[in-house]
């Protein structure tokens, strides 16, 4: 009965370490970004960003597997450090801003994959148009700011087709290519 008991414990304990390790998990703005690569005439690449955006992670896991990623970014804060190029972004031309305000990403899956690399497949959504994809993760590691909070460090990346979803479809491939690669470098903070 004492070794049941012994056991017991033991399991108990177990489960109260999975359950503490659970948690959720915000970013920090301040080391964050979330940024865009195109090709433009195709020879040379234009980069961008979302300056306002948000993602919320949950998960069961330590090592982030299984890990629910919400990530919302906010259209109308495209920014590639030229102004008119900017507001033509914003215009029906290519977000329409005024009609389709956010960009958003719900993982449906997070996979380990090899060391620190993971699988996320979930529903992106731009211009009013859901897609599935495909994304890579990379788990950069854990640690413990100043104050004692728990950081982790994320990169997820991945390309997306513009014209699946209607964004600049008048623009020829050849002056903007369709090919978007997209990449977060993610600094969050468990709750």
């Amino acid at each position: 009965m004492k070794k049941i008991l012994i056991t017991l414990s033991a399991a108990l304990a177990l489960v109260s370490f999975v359950v503490l390790d659970a948690g959720s998990w915000s970013l920090d703005a301040g080391h964050s970004r979330l940024g865009f690569t195109v090709k433009h005439m195709e020879i040379s690449e234009t980069v961008g960003q979302f300056d306002k955006f948000d993602v919320k992670i949950t998960t069961p896991n330590a090592d982030f597997s299984d890990a629910t990623i919400e990530l919302t970014a906010e259209a109308k804060t495209v920014n590639t450090y030229l102004s008119m190029r900017d507001d033509h972004l914003r215009s029906a031309d290519f977000f329409d801003v005024e009609k389709h305000p956010t960009i958003t990403f719900k993982s449906t899956s997070v996979k380990k994959a090899k060391g620190n690399n993971y699988v996320i497949k979930g529903n992106f959504t731009m211009h009013g148009v859901t897609k599935t994809v495909v994304l890579a993760g990379v788990h950069n590691g854990t640690t413990k700011n100043r104050a004692g909070a728990d950081l982790a460090g994320l990169k997820i990346s991945g390309m997306i087709k513009r014209s699946e979803y209607g964004v600049g479809v008048t623009m020829p491939n050849t002056v903007v290519a369709d090919e978007i690669y997209l990449n977060a470098d993610l600094e969050v903070s468990k709750n």
